[in-house]
Formats: structure tokens, C-alpha cells, sequence
């Protein structure tokens, strides 16, 4: 194994853990007896994993940043950030990783006690920021593996972990829409749904990051679906920026 393919072992498995840490911090903070045990302070535990969730989305935005040869065929040198407008990889790595600041503003806001509208523009709107920039992050991803709109490859781990995602942030867009705040009350408008879709959606989101470094290790071009890759990269040489 070369020193690169080495790396990028290391960084994938850097990245699985990461986003399995952060999904289980926001299951376990959707869970009401664990609120309860935490006297209602598990707005902590939630801005917890949104500290790994975004360390996690640097470290593929990064990946995608980097990924491949530039146009002369040469080996790339790194950088922290690079515009890679032409690959649908870096626009889902660039998009995720600003879903997860989103959601690093609306988890920090949520520890302290604010009145309804403040709620309203430094919880809500941010978690409504950042599960949109899930969702558009994660269809992009599914699309660059799918050579149509839409495909149905279940026995692809690359595939897997994409739909994962995918379901991931519909369910995180679910629960963003019953946690809008109430004027009256000043309470989300829907306490149950909001936890049974974080829980729902950090559960997925767990378990393709479990199976993240398979995926990646064990992907290989195949007639009509994916490409070999580093994750959230795409293969396409680009000109040297």
C-alpha cells in the first residue's frame, strides 16, 4: 500500500469515527430521559456533536478539495481550502460542511435562555439552514454515483451510505419543521416529532459512518455506476488553482 492510499485510509476512518461520535450525541440528546436526567440541558450534548459533525464535514471537504491530479497529471499539494467548482464531490463536501456551522450556531444558542424571537433567528432559522444543507449535500452525493436521476444499487456500500444520508437528512429536515417555534407559546410546535426524527435521523447517519471505510475501501468502477474515488471527490482533473 502506497504512502497516499495509506492517508486516505487514515482520514476515512478519521472521518467515520467523527460523524459516529456526533450521530450518537444527537440521538442521545433526543431522547427524553435523557433530558430529564440532564435536568432539560441537553442542548449541550446536541452542540457536542455538532463539534464532531463538523470536524468530520472538514476532513471531506478537505478530501474533495484535494482529490486527484491536476490538469499537467500532477499529484495536487493540499490545501486547507480549494475552489473546485466543477466537482459535484466538493459542492456536497462544501454544502455539508456549511450545514454543519449552521448547525454548530443553532445548537450553542440553544444552551442559553433566549426570548421567543431570538429562538426564532439563532435556533430555529439555523437548524432549518443546516438540515437544507444536509439534504441538497446528500442528494449531490447520490447523484455523483448515480449515472441517472434516480438509481437503485443496494448492493453497492458507496450507494449505501449515500442512501443513509440521504434518509439522515430528510429525517433531520422532518424534525426541523416540528421544532418551528410557536409565537403563543414559544415552544417547537411539535416536541415528539422533533425527537423521533433526530433520533431517527442521527441512527442513520451512524450507521453509514460505520460502514463508510468498507465502502470506501472496497469501491471499484463498475459498468454504468460510481467510480473509483476517494470520498466525496470526484476524478476529474481540474486546472491549477
Amino acid at each position: 500500500m502506497d504512502a497516499t492510499s495509506r492517508s486516505t485510509r487514515v482520514r476515512t476512518r478519521w472521518i467515520a469515527g467523527l460523524f459516529v461520535v456526533g450521530s450518537a450525541c444527537f440521538a442521545a440528546g433526543s431522547l427524553p430521559l435523557l433530558a430529564m436526567a440532564l435536568r432539560g440541558n441537553a442542548a449541550g450534548v446536541f452542540f457536542a456533536g455538532s463539534i464532531f459533525f463538523t470536524s468530520a464535514a472538514y476532513l471531506q471537504f478537505h478530501e474533495a478539495a484535494n482529490a486527484g491530479p491536476d490538469i499537467h497529471g500532477r499529484q495536487r499539494t493540499h490545501r486547507l481550502a480549494r475552489l473546485r467548482p466543477r466537482s459535484i464531490g466538493w459542492w456536497a463536501a462544501t454544502v455539508q460542511l456549511a450545514g454543519t456551522i449552521a448547525f454548530n450556531v443553532s445548537t450553542l444558542a440553544a444552551i442559553f435562555d433566549l426570548s421567543t424571537r431570538r429562538e426564532e433567528t439563532l435556533i430555529w432559522a439555523p437548524d432549518a439552514i443546516g438540515s437544507v444543507g444536509f439534504l441538497v449535500a446528500s442528494t449531490l452525493a447520490l447523484s455523483e454515483l448515480c449515472p441517472r436521476t434516480l438509481c437503485w444499487e443496494p448492493t453497492s456500500r458507496e450507494w449505501q451510505v449515500s442512501a443513509l444520508n440521504l434518509a439522515g437528512s430528510v429525517a433531520f429536515g422532518v424534525s426541523a419543521v416540528g421544532a418551528r417555534i410557536l409565537p403563543t407559546t414559544g415552544e417547537p410546535a411539535n416536541s415528539m416529532l422533533v425527537n423521533v426524527t433526530t433520533f431517527a435521523g442521527a441512527a442513520l447517519f451512524l450507521v453509514g459512518a460505520v460502514q463508510l471505510p468498507a465502502a470506501v475501501s472496497g469501491a471499484r468502477r463498475s459498468p454504468g455506476f460510481g467510480r473509483d474515488r476517494p470520498p466525496g471527490s470526484s476524478s476529474a482533473p481540474e486546472p491549477t488553482q
